[in-house]
Parts: C-alpha cells; sequence; structure tokens
C-alpha cells in the first residue's frame, strides 16, 4: 500500500498562553500524576474566589475613592469637570473623591491652595456627588498643615490627597500623618512599584513604603493609589498583606486578568476600595469581571470606603 504523501502548508496558529493562565494550568496537571504542588499560602493567591464573575455590578452606592477634577489652566476644565459626572452617570458611579494637582510638581504653597479652592467649588457645583481631598506639598510645613485644617475643618473635605513631592516615610511627612489621625480622615498616597526608575518622580512610595508607614502609625488610614497604575501591581499586594491600616485603592489603567481577585485573596475584600483615576471604564468593569460574589463587590464599590468616611478606626 502506497504511504500517503505529506504536504507543507500554513502553519497551523497556536493559541496565546497568558502567565496566570500557564500557572494555574500547570498546577492542574501537577495534581492529576500525583505531583506535589506549589506550597499552601502560594495556592491561595492563585486560587480563584468563590463566586460569580458576571457582567453586572450589585445594586447599591458606588464611590469612586480616587478622581480629578481639571486643573484650570486647561481652558476646557468646566466642561471636562462636567464630562467627568457624565460618565460617572452612564457607569452608575453616585459619588467622585476628588483632588486637583498642579500641572508642575513639586508643587507650591501658592498653587496647591489654588487647587483646593478649585476642588471647594466643585463640590459646590456638583452637590452630593463630588468629595473633596487637600492636596498639599508636606515641604511647605506650616502652609500645608494650614491648608489641610482649613480645608477639612472648613471646607468639610473627606481626606488628604499627597503625591510625588516625597516618599511618604520621609520624617517632613509626619506631621502630615498625625494631623490625619487628629482630624480622622484618610490620606490617599500617589504609589507605584515601577519596573524602572522614574526620572520625573524621584521620590515616589511605593507598597513598601506604605507599610513602613503604618507600622509607625498604626492608627493612620493610608489608602495606597491604584494598585493596577503600573508596576508590579502583584508585589505591591504581597507587601502590604501584613500592614492593616493601609487599604488598597483598585483603580489603574492596566487590566491584568485576576489583579482584583489576587488582592482579595491576600489582603482581604474588606481592605479593597473601588477607584478609577480617569480610566473610568477600566475601573468598572475590574469589579464587574471579578470572581467576587455580589456582596464582597458592594464592600469594595462603596462600604470599605463608608467606613473610612465615617472618620473612626480601620
Amino acid at each position: 500500500m502506497a504511504i500517503p504523501k505529506i504536504t507543507s502548508g500554513p502553519p497551523i496558529p497556536q493559541p496565546r498562553i497568558s502567565r496566570r493562565t500557564f500557572l494555574k494550568g500547570s498546577a492542574a496537571t501537577a495534581v492529576a500524576i500525583g505531583v506535589a504542588t506549589l506550597p499552601l499560602a502560594c495556592a491561595a493567591v492563585e486560587k480563584p474566589v468563590p463566586g460569580t464573575s458576571n457582567n453586572r455590578l450589585p445594586k447599591g452606592k458606588v464611590i469612586d475613592c480616587h478622581a480629578h477634577l481639571t486643573h484650570r489652566s486647561r481652558t476646557t476644565w468646566e466642561a471636562d469637570d462636567r464630562k467627568l459626572i457624565e460618565a460617572a452617570d452612564k457607569l452608575g458611579i453616585d459619588q467622585l473623591c476628588c483632588s486637583i494637582l498642579t500641572p508642575r510638581r513639586p508643587a507650591t504653597a501658592e498653587g496647591f491652595q489654588e487647587c483646593n479652592r478649585w476642588t471647594a467649588d466643585g463640590i459646590r457645583r456638583f452637590p452630593d456627588r463630588v468629595l473633596g481631598y487637600c492636596y498639599v506639598n508636606p515641604g511647605y510645613g506650616r502652609e500645608a498643615l494650614e491648608e489641610i485644617r482649613r480645608c477639612v475643618v472648613d471646607r468639610g473635605f473627606i481626606g488628604i490627597k499627597l503625591y510625588n513631592e516625597y516618599t511618604c516615610t520621609e520624617p517632613v511627612v509626619f506631621p502630615i500623618v498625625e494631623l490625619a489621625i487628629e482630624l480622622g480622615v484618610p490620606i490617599l498616597q500617589h504609589a507605584s512599584h515601577s519596573h524602572y526608575f522614574v526620572d520625573d518622580q524621584p521620590r515616589m512610595s511605593d507598597g513598601g513604603h506604605l507599610a513602613e508607614l503604618s507600622r509607625r502609625y498604626p492608627k493612620a488610614m493610608l489608602i495606597c493609589a491604584h494598585i493596577s497604575g503600573g508596576g508590579d501591581w502583584e508585589w505591591t499586594i504581597k507587601v502590604l498583606r501584613h500592614a492593616p491600616n493601609v487599604l488598597l485603592d483598585t483603580s489603574g489603567s492596566v487590566t491584568d486578568e485576576g489583579t482584583v481577585e489576587m488582592a482579595a485573596a491576600v489582603v482581604g475584600v474588606d481592605r479593597l476600595v473601588f477607584g478609577c483615576d480617569s480610566s473610568m471604564t477600566a475601573g468598572v468593569g475590574k469589579i464587574r469581571g471579578a470572581n467576587l460574589s455580589a456582596q464582597d463587590k458592594q464592600k469594595i464599590l462603596s462600604g470599605n470606603m463608608t467606613r473610612l468616611l465615617r472618620r473612626g478606626k480601620l
């Protein structure tokens, strides 16, 4: 019998496999053949949290813990602010915790004072929709502390926003943290564990800095901004495991699979707060698609932030 001749043809396309999918598949194979798998601590990180990954948000209030109004050096600032509220309406976001940052940093005292006046005006223009963070540069010690008192006590701001002027473990930041504890308000700290040195942010904080600050001030209410904002989010989640007074903000433009689920498994759902940081559809989509129960999603969407806004202990 003649053997059929095998002819060459176009290569058969192979499916692309992500790192996380590969790891899950490898673990399943190891179980099937009786090979010891990862230690329990690691397995807990990779194991999906029981729940539902349906495409709907649970019914209930939604608070974006990390948002920004537009600096008025941009001529379209008023229309841009209105578009922010319109986008929130379409996505089902009830309230946005906003700050305004100076376009160039380090901010001067006059610069952050101006930004906070504009934030206060935004609260008036969008009542019950916009909540305010007081943005300051800790390097202006007296002016920064006076501005925080003015914003929180007189203007009703709900917290403090710190950016990258100083790493949060530098002593110049400590009076800010002590005042936040006194006033009972949280600090939203810009942070990222970057894969490379960011030239224009030489004093950027990361999760390790926030963990160190939390040990120094266990009564402080700290929020690690945008765990999905770039850099090594897995490292950030792990390093904050034992920092119970640091909450993790889910915002950021990175949409890697499993970020929210891993954070829930490692630090617990009670320490996650929903945020967008201007990536609004991505921010909402991460929670809608997360493999978590509706109850856990509602904690992230508003329950945990509401607890912080009561100005009590975590």
